[in-house]
């Protein structure tokens, strides 16, 4: 008799345990209107998972423009490499991976991170202004005035883009054999 009213009672309480969803949705991390946090607050105005802009990338890509700035190339090259690996899908990463493989002559890798780079920003004047630079770098002249040149039509008062067409019209003019 024991035995019978002891399973009698653990089958309510695990039956009250299982609540079934008919309404044939599934729950995700997304509270609903209602739904109230662990503390008592409601949810209205909180950032969500999906809310927030923050990457895995925006660590290193940060730490390799400090990189950059102090003209340590490798070191920045390989913070920008690190995060084209963690989020494949960042133009900048791999805008920032091509400017430091020009830095360091390494132009089959910057050309590798243009593409990339190119598929994933399109053609801004900041592409086309470092696609020049990485030119001007190689010694090919023409390239990087038809890159500055592009530049230079959608961004026209770019500072960036004027220095590097004065800089290309020195190199002309100071060529050296």
């Amino acid at each position: 008799m024991r035995l019978a009213a002891l399973a009698g009672l653990l089958l309510i309480v695990l039956s009250g345990c299982q609540t079934a969803d008919t309404s044939g949705v599934v729950r995700t991390n997304e509270p609903s209107k209602g739904d109230v946090t662990a503390f008592g607050d409601a949810f209205d105005g909180l950032k969500t998972v999906s809310d927030v802009e923050y990457y895995a990338s925006d660590q290193a890509v940060a730490e390799a423009k400090n990189q950059f700035r102090a003209e340590n190339y490798g070191n920045a090259g390989a913070l920008f490499y690190k995060a084209t690996q963690l989020a494949p899908n960042d133009g900048g990463a791999w805008m920032g991976l091509a400017a430091c493989s020009d830095r360091i002559r390494r132009f089959d890798l910057s050309d590798h991170a243009y593409r990339q780079a190119f598929r994933l920003v399109g053609g801004t004047p900041e592409y086309y202004n470092n696609v020049g630079y990485s030119y001007l770098l190689r010694g090919k002249l023409q390239d990087a005035r038809s890159n500055f040149l592009k530049a230079y039509e959608l961004a026209p008062n770019d500072p960036t883009v004027a220095n590097n067409l004065q800089l290309l019209s020195s190199s002309v003019k100071n060529l050296e054999r």
